[in-house]
């Protein structure tokens, strides 16, 4: 008899297994040392690139405005006494900068003009000017000195030792007049707001807030990453100076953001390891319930990982977020194809897989394993493509960390198939022949196979579908379609919030040391800066790039207009930042033009001859007052203003303010909605952009991009079913068969992401596509079963009853394992990690569910159609 590829197989590995464990270990040795050797380094999960007009945009804001680049983070005090205007609160602040300043490794990393800018600094300022006033007064007075007599000048910007001593030496009471005249004063500098510092419920005219916030500036962000990442420590070390002045006050910035993250995962793993190993332990232990079988199996898991560390150093991918997610899966898909490969090799040697009476003693080490991975090894291939499918397929993704994903984890995935398909067989078999040459044959069964509840559960399934298929089916269906329907309210937006820890809850706080967390309040610190203040730095500003004829009189109303527009979507949506008096932060010519006249005679006088309907706003010979603006205030109007060489003005810039924990997709929607109210009121084009935007036009193609691989990886794997299917067996509906339940799967678990309010976005589409990853292999491992066992049984029935006995309680256990193992992630921290652990626990429950329900019944209806069919064509040839 001619023996198929499957049994050669099995006897390379039965007849070389020591041969077989030492090329595979060492051949472990090597892409294992790219782990020691090699460098991987870190990354962040980055933007991608684009060329979208969007992007389009913002490079040409970045080329020709003066943009401010710097890394900002943002200092808030919050309630004192009642009121963070006070002397001793402002002193505090300022004695803060200082010591900033004086620590060399923060004050290295600070933009040298302006770098700590805070309403403290403002009054601060007006109370040194005031000395400087009152010292010029009575030299004047008493004509003594140099310049008595001289014209008044303004003083030079004070020194932070000359800002504090300004009011030391004023009593509570003169600060407060000293606060009352700076934030009702109408002579402020150019472009500064003093109420810009303080929380948006602050009543204008009084002298006490509740909070306010001090900008902390560094260097751009196109300096180097080595530049950045100082920045970065140097937020944390000013948090650590905060905590030690303030009592209830906080530093946001993303250097914060990353500490926190990067703690978040430290202190979840430092919780969730334990319990996951003791789960899984206790998992292994009832699905095998042999220590040797157990340790085998982790063994195998050990190796895997070697090969995948040294894998990520040798492809050279750096470590990412996302790339937790790797090991994870690795590990649940290697304790699958374990139990497979022990499972089928006990029923072998037990007998469990004849269909005679034949003396299972007299069954070998090495004729069991001979049989039993013959009969499972092209399941695991098939499997293990299939899987492989759905992950190579990210690899079109236009997002690099997305892409090493992919690769990593198909990686992971073909050298898991060399693991468990030739070296932990090979391994077993040694350690059976070891027992068994000592007279101490292991004769165990396979979980499920004895008399116990499980083999009686697996048993009901398959008596239930045999009994009433088609109500299972409809059942399945109508929860599926439940699922697709409360899929289309799955919220799709990217939500940087989302990604940010929060706080432990109360009982992880009592668990001893080191397990228990930090207090991680970044998330709600988030919230409180979003809803009180307006962020500045990255992803806080929105902009509108306005081409055309910028000098046209309307072009100019249209503009003006914008914040009215801004103010309307803000006050409707929550994503615009507003103003303490209600208008939307948002700078455009218009604003520049009307802060400029505020202090400068010659711009207001350019204004008052040009404007003609009172509203503040030239409505003639625009491009004039735009040049006395560049005269007297270059800098202001450099940011909202492209002029070229020629003295032509090419463009204008809007700069709108975005909320912090506002969505991708919301901001943009409001800033497109601004800009479009700009195209209908001039002869201009007006292109939303900025960093919120561009973020939202990545996730888009991201995630379409990401729906589409999935789409096409479905399709290859129908395709490739259906075609094995129809080469080995001559029924190619049979590959369509076993996908029908991965999908059901899919629907109840989407179902379920809606009811507890998870995002389907870019980064959960990944998830859901280790659930048609387990899913295929569910179906696959009891499709091939079932077809093995309906060549050696007389009725389906029979069959069913042996393969979801034999493989389902493999199923079970693997499923148990792999669900503990992931669904302990729900512990997390990290947001990203609970999401990734409670949805790929679920798809690992869906999956067995709907392989030992929906597949079945499947498997019999088809039987039975097929079986009519045979009966008709029958009676027609008869006839």
């Amino acid at each position: 008899m001619k023996r198929t590829v499957a049994e050669r197989f099995a006897d390379t590995i039965v007849e070389r297994s020591r041969l077989v464990i030492a090329l595979l270990l060492l051949v472990s040795v090597v892409v294992g040392a790219g782990a020691v050797i090699g460098e991987t380094g870190d990354a962040p999960i980055g933007q991608a690139g684009t060329t979208s007009q969007e992007q389009k945009a913002l490079d040409e804001i970045g080329a020709t405005y003066g943009t401010n680049d710097a890394i900002v983070s943002q200092v808030v005090v919050r309630t004192e006494d009642g009121n963070v205007l006070s002397r001793e609160s402002l002193l505090r602040s300022l004695r803060l900068q200082r010591e900033i300043r004086n620590d060399d490794s923060i004050n290295g990393t600070l933009r040298a003009d302006r770098g700590l800018v805070g309403i403290e600094n403002v009054v601060a300022t007006a109370a040194y000017a005031e000395d400087v006033r009152r010292q010029r007064a009575n030299s004047s007075k008493n004509g003594s000195g140099t310049n008595a007599g001289a014209p008044a000048t303004r003083p030079p910007s004070p020194t932070l030792d000359q800002q504090i001593r300004a009011l030391e030496t004023r009593s509570p009471a003169d600060v407060r007049s000293l606060v009352g005249t700076v934030l009702d004063s109408d002579a402020a500098a150019p472009g500064t707001d003093p109420t810009e510092f303080l929380s948006s419920n602050y009543e204008p005219g009084t002298t006490s807030a509740d909070a306010r916030i001090t900008f902390v500036f560094q260097r751009g962000t196109d300096d180097s990453e080595a530049a950045t990442q100082a920045a970065y420590d140097a937020q944390v070390a000013i948090e650590s100076l905060v905590d030690s002045r303030f009592d209830d006050a906080f530093v946001f910035g993303q250097g914060i953001v990353d500490d926190a993250s990067s703690r978040a995962i430290g202190d979840s793993f430092i919780i969730i390891t334990p319990v996951a190993l003791v789960l899984l332990l206790i998992a292994l232990t009832l699905a095998y319930r042999d220590l040797v079988d157990v340790l085998i199996s982790v063994f195998g898991v050990g190796v895997v990982m070697v090969w995948l560390s040294g894998a990520q150093a040798w492809l050279g991918i750096p470590s990412s977020s996302l790339l937790i997610a790797v090991p994870f899966l690795l590990i649940g898909l290697s304790l699958d194809y374990s139990l497979h490969v022990v499972m089928r090799y006990r029923e072998a040697r037990t007998g469990a897989l004849d269909t005679d009476d034949s003396d299972t003693d007299r069954r070998s080490p090495a004729m069991a394993m001979r049989s039993g991975l013959s009969g499972v090894i092209l399941a695991l291939a098939i499997a293990a493509f299939t899987t492989a499918i759905g992950f190579f397929s990210n690899y079109v993704s236009p997002l690099a960390s997305i892409r090493d994903f992919a690769l990593l984890s198909g990686t992971g995935i073909i050298a898991m198939l060399v693991v468990f398909a030739a070296l932990v067989p090979a391994v077993k078999l040694e350690v059976e022949r070891f027992f068994d040459r000592r007279g101490r044959p292991r004769l165990r069964s396979a979980f499920g196979g004895g008399n116990g509840p499980i083999r009686r559960a697996l048993s009901g399934t398959a008596n239930l579908a045999q009994r009433a298929p088609v109500v299972v089916l409809v059942v399945a269906v109508l929860l599926a379609s439940s699922g697709v329907y409360g899929a289309t309210g799955i919220d799709t937006e990217f939500n940087q919030a989302d990604f940010i820890p929060q706080d432990a809850p109360a009982w992880m706080h009592s668990l001893p040391e080191p397990f228990a967390p930090d207090q991680y309040d970044v998330s709600a610190n988030l919230a409180y800066l979003s809803d009180n203040f307006r962020q500045r730095g990255e992803g806080s500003e929105a902009q509108i790039l306005v081409r055309g004829t910028v000098t046209d009189a309307k072009s100019l109303a249209a503009l003006d207009a914008a914040t009215t527009t801004a103010t309307e979507r803000g006050g409707r949506n929550g994503t615009i930042v507003l103003r303490p008096d209600g208008s939307a932060a948002v700078e455009s010519p218009a604003t520049v033009l009307r802060d400029v006249a505020a202090t400068n005679d010659t711009v207001a006088a350019a204004i008052d001859d040009r404007d003609r309907d009172g509203d503040g706003l030239p409505d003639e010979d625009v491009a004039a007052v735009y040049d006395r603006l560049y005269d007297a205030a270059p800098e202001r109007a450099a940011t909202v203003l492209y002029r070229d060489a020629n003295g032509s003005y090419e463009s204008a810039r809007v700069i709108v303010g975005i909320a912090g924990d506002a969505s991708a997709q919301s901001s943009a929607s409001d800033v497109r909605a601004v800009a479009t109210a700009v195209e209908r009121g001039a002869p201009v084009t007006a292109i939303a952009t900025g960093q919120p935007v561009v973020t939202a036009v990545v996730q888009s193609a991201l995630f379409e991009t990401l729906v589409e691989g999935f789409s096409i990886t479905l399709g290859v794997i129908l395709v490739f079913l259906v075609g094995l299917y129809w080469w080995r067996y001559r029924a190619p509906e049979l590959g369509a068969v076993l996908l029908v339940p991965v999908l059901i799967a899919l629907a109840w678990l989407l179902g379920t992401m809606a009811l507890l309010d998870i995002p389907f976005n870019s980064e959960t589409v990944i998830i859901t596509s280790l659930a048609i990853g387990l899913g295929v292999d569910y179906s696959i491992h009891l499709g091939e079963r079932v077809v093995d066992e309906r060549a050696r049984h007389d009725t389906l029935g029979e069959a069913l009853s042996a393969a979801i006995v034999g493989t389902g309680g493999a199923l079970l256990g693997s499923a148990v394992t792999t669900a503990a193992g992931f669904g302990v992630l729900a512990l997390a921290l990290s947001p990203p990690l609970r999401r990734f652990g409670t949805v790929t626990g679920l798809s690992i429950v869906y999956a067995l569910v709907a392989c030992v329900t929906v597949l079945p019944c499947l498997l019999v209806i088809r039987e039975r159609l097929l079986g009519r069919r045979t009966n008709v064509e029958s009676g027609e040839a008869a006839n």
